[in-house]
């Protein structure tokens, strides 16, 4: 690397470090309200500051004497440029380690990190895909030649990519509820490669796009693969749907997850739908075996990952931990509900009509309304700290 020209890593660069033990400081440049919105989060710890773009631009020097001298840095910003400037200025002002994020943030954003699920001498194989800008999980089950994906983002080329790696074509994607907090891959596999789409009446009735419904109890497979089952999972939404993978694995969307519950407030009627939301929680997952692995959707941070950085826990485990399942009856349950909601971002509403078919914006908007941590969880992530034990007893 030439001391007067920064290094320049991708998003893929950047997750790997966080899983070990990183030996930089990262500086975001963006505004503090962007990077107050949205921020770099990974496994593992990481010393990150930010200094807004314009600051150097004001004052180079001041910017620069915030900066721990002689320390590896990485720069972040919106899309690439300010970084790279910013990243210039640090070599010609003393460092000799500097790199910057190719693509800004929004790379980040879209980044997806796969994580296999069975082991070597499994017939199939299920994939946890992890999306560490938005805290979410998708799924593909690969059988042979076919692949199906679950909960797919927009950054449908990774999918192609990687199931092509596999030896694999991917035929059908499955849909666990109408998505609110990032735009769904599922319309533009169709429209791309032809991908069958699997979805919940309830939530597609009068979608733009052509799908095929799912009914309760209903079972499907790839050819060759497990039996997949739909169970209708409603309280998030009304058409929330789980899959139930080989008896094995249960893919529970924004059902439940490792700590908390999907909030049952967007569909503005938080009162009625939590009352569903709770008996989907004590009586359709009541007869599942305890020793099923839940694949959530979405997790809040990383301490809910395993030693091998996978968001799953056995059904019997979460009934014992996840505060959803310990409230004494339905009221005390519906008031944790509306004790941890945050105000949904405005943005939800538009990205609903965009996964139903009814409104069609370009990528760069796209990009900008699918960015930032969800908020699709019955928890504002502080009250969730609270304990299932304390949940059980609570006044």
């Amino acid at each position: 690397m030439s001391p007067n020209k920064p290094y320049i890593y991708t998003a893929e660069d950047l997750y790997e470090k966080l899983t070990g033990k990183p030996d930089f400081i990262l500086l975001d440049v963006r505004n503090e309200k962007e990077f107050h919105n949205f921020a770099v989060e990974g496994p593992g710890f990481i010393p990150y500051i930010n200094i807004p773009y314009y600051d150097f631009i004001e004052d180079i020097e001041a910017s620069v004497a915030k900066i721990p001298a002689g320390q590896k840095i990485r720069v972040v910003c919106s899309k690439e440029n300010s970084a790279k400037f910013v990243s210039e200025q640090l070599l010609a002002n003393g460092f000799t380690d500097v790199g910057y994020l190719k693509d800004g943030i929004v790379s980040w954003g879209n980044m997806l990190t796969p994580h296999k699920l069975t082991p070597t001498k499994s017939p199939y194989k299920l994939y946890q895909i992890i999306r560490p800008g938005k805290a979410s999980c998708s799924y593909m089950l690969i059988v042979g030649k076919e692949a199906a994906v679950f909960d797919p983002s927009a950054n449908i080329q990774f999918y192609q990519d990687f199931a092509k790696k596999q030896g694999a074509t991917i035929v059908k994607t499955f849909e666990t509820h109408r998505q609110a907090d990032y735009i769904a891959g599922s319309i533009l596999l169709h429209k791309t490669i032809g991908a069958e789409v699997m979805v919940m009446t309830p939530d597609f009735a009068g979608a733009d796009f052509p799908y095929t419904p799912l009914e309760n109890g209903q079972t499907l497979a790839l050819t060759g693969g497990p039996e997949i089952k739909v169970i209708h999972t409603p309280g998030h939404t009304l058409g929330s749907t789980s899959y139930f993978i080989d008896g094995k694995f249960l893919l529970t969307g924004d059902t439940i997850f490792i700590q908390s519950a999907g909030r049952p407030d967007l569909g503005g009627k938080s009162e009625e739908w939590s009352r569903i939301l709770y008996l989907t929680l004590m009586v359709t997952l009541r007869d599942i075996d305890d020793n099923v692995l839940i694949l959530p959707g979405h997790y809040t941070s990383w301490n809910e990952a395993n030693a091998d950085l996978v968001f799953c826990a056995p059904l019997g485990e979460l009934k014992k931990t996840n505060i959803a399942f310990h409230f004494v009856h339905e009221g005390k349950f519906a008031e944790f509900i509306q004790e941890n909601l945050r105000p949904q971002p405005e943005v939800y509403a538009e990205i609903r009509r965009i996964n139903a078919g009814w409104l069609n914006v370009e990528l760069e908007e796209q990009n900008i309304m699918d960015l930032g941590k969800n908020e699709c969880g019955a928890s504002n992530y502080g009250k969730v700290g609270v304990s299932a034990e304390s949940a059980r007893h609570k006044d």
